[in-house]
């Protein structure tokens, strides 16, 4: 599954350097939902930013935001046409789209909003961290994004962006830069270090390609120098990066859809269709489905990800898992991780589809309740066959709502973990919302650019 620059609700896409710092801060308010591991320190300790430049960017802050987009557009512009090797962290159909343009304009204003209250940005780091090295980030982007962002601001603001501003965020930007480099740092040595783990882009073989719905196909990875699989956390994602015969492309994150521990590594990649009709297929999901065989060798980065479900502690509440179309993979990594190591861990697996012709990976989800006690699941399809209910392959029709997880869901004290698309994102934050369920209870992950879920939650 495609997690490409996102960030829950943001989704898979998210590129390089801070801008994509920048662009996660854009939904610090939703990073609170997230499960975040702990940090070893606090990682603003070592990076103050002085008074007088709070100050400044604070009172510069309505002026960006008015101007934000401007400015982002500008900045792209820039930075292509300066340094075009950058655009190889870029999904470009995200630029197409205006996607990213407008994920950053929000995520600069929020960065420059809560510059007075740096701690409350603390736990959107590691997911910086871990996007920014599942795509090779180096700190030698760091200067390349600082000067475009800076050209803009200056192009954009004209004699509005004083030399005194022009400074104060210069330093801005250098304290997340500085913040970013330092965590990326550990997680790039954790990556190497560990049994199975290596640096870069390593060579996996197909070993089988496996058809999971009209829209939907597995591949089942293993290294091709034989050695060890390094193990990953329920929920993360590996990078794929392909050399693309027609066009150069950026890496993109595919959730691991499989148990961990297993001596290979599984993706399920739904073919991405055109939102419209100047949009294209999906350049590398389509080169997958069609092009890539049994015994063809693929360049795979590290695990990386922290919307994760640890299994390695007990957990001693209910686990609701709500997928949305292909946002199913990580959930059901987590799901059979929770069946393995925590048999009496009540578990309640929610999956929503448009019907039964691609509905993948069911079949797995329903062995999971048949093999398993603590296990319950339910199916729901908006869009069903003539045949889907009668034949049972379906529990329910129509949307999620708020009565259906009241009545199914044990509300009061679950953990609730759910990715998909955008809408049912929105849907699914907006019913828990309702219910009253509380923020450190809800952990979610988006596939696709940053979008913000603000509103509705």
């Amino acid at each position: 599954m495609y997690v490409d620059v996102q960030i829950c609700n943001l989704y898979p896409g998210v590129y390089v350097g801070s801008l994509v710092a920048l662009q996660w801060f854009g939904n610090v308010t939703d990073c609170k939902a997230r499960p975040h591991p702990p940090s070893p320190r606090n990682l603003w300790n070592a990076f103050m930013l002085s008074d007088k430049t709070i100050q400044i960017v604070k009172e510069i802050t309505p002026a960006v935001a008015s101007n934000a987009e401007k400015i982002t557009c500008c900045f792209y512009q820039r930075m292509f046409a300066g340094n075009p090797e950058v655009k190889a962290f870029f999904n470009q159909a995200h630029q197409h789209s205006g996607g990213q343009q407008s994920a950053l304009a929000g995520a600069i204003c929020a960065y420059f909003t809560h510059i007075d209250d740096l701690d409350a940005l603390g736990p959107a780091v590691e997911l910086i961290a871990q996007k920014h090295c599942s795509l090779g980030v180096q700190p030698e982007h760091y200067p390349i994004v600082g000067k475009h962002l800076i050209d803009a601001i200056k192009e954009v603001m004209g004699e509005g962006a004083t030399d005194e501003i022009i400074e104060a965020v210069a330093e801005a930007y250098g304290l997340l830069a500085d913040v970013c480099i330092d965590r990326e740092a550990d997680v790039y040595s954790d990556q190497a270090d560990a049994p199975g783990g290596w640096s870069g882009y390593r060579d996996f073989f197909v070993e089988r390609k496996q058809e999971e719905s009209d829209v939907v196909t597995s591949f089942y990875l293993k290294p091709s120098d034989g050695g060890q699989v390094r193990d990953f956390v329920p929920g993360q994602y590996i990078t794929l990066k392909v050399d693309h015969p027609d066009t150069p492309t950026s890496p993109r994150n595919y959730s691991l859809s499989d148990a961990p521990g297993q001596s290979h590594y599984r993706i399920s990649v739904k073919r991405e269709s055109p939102t419209n009709a100047t949009t294209p297929d999906g350049l590398i999901s389509s080169y997958l489905h069609d092009q890539v065989r049994q015994g063809d060798v693929l360049q795979i980065g590290p695990p990386c990800g922290e919307f994760v479900l640890d299994v390695s502690q007990s957990i001693d509440t209910p686990v609701v898992l709500i997928a949305g179309g292909i946002g199913v993979t990580p959930l059901l990594s987590m799901a059979k991780s929770l069946v393995q190591s925590q048999p009496s861990t009540q578990v309640y697996f929610m999956q929503a589809a448009r019907n039964s012709s691609v509905h993948a990976l069911g079949e797995e989800v329903e062995s999971l309740k048949t093999s398993a006690s603590n296990v319950q699941t339910h199916v729901i399809y908006d869009q069903p066959l003539d045949d889907d209910v009668a034949s049972g392959k379906c529990d329910s029709a129509g949307l999620i709502d708020t009565d259906l997880i009241r009545e199914w869901a044990p509300v009061a004290d679950a953990q609730f973990y759910f990715c998909g698309p955008k809408p049912f994102m929105q849907n699914v934050a907006s019913i828990l919302n309702e219910l009253g369920v509380d923020e450190s209870r809800i952990h979610f992950e988006f596939f696709g650019p940053l979008q913000d879920l603000a509103a509705t939650t």
